[in-house]
């Protein structure tokens, strides 16, 4: 009898404490997106570290007589309006 009340009250608990448990951090405060970018910690950007050459796949591109390396074309191709490119550009 003993058992099957500690049982009893085990799945009682179960039951019962996700449900006291405190709320998810996130849900604590909703706030619009404007306010919430407003409040994001402004840093000084660092560059300490950071060796173009240690990108090896920014290579010539695919036409490598067009003057363009990967990167370039990478950024030409994701714009909204192409821009004219001409030589030496």
């Amino acid at each position: 009898m003993i058992k099957t009340a500690l049982r009893g009250l085990e799945a009682a608990a179960q039951v019962v404490l996700p449900l006291a448990a405190a709320p998810p951090a996130h849900a604590a405060e909703t706030v619009p997106l404007a306010i919430a970018v407003d409040r994001l910690p402004l840093v000084t950007a660092s560059r300490q570290g950071y060796q173009r050459t240690s990108f090896k796949h920014w290579n010539a591109g695919n036409n490598p007589t067009g003057g363009c390396n990967i990167r370039a074309e990478v950024l030409i191709s994701e714009t909204v309006e192409a821009p004219e490119i001409g030589p030496g550009s």
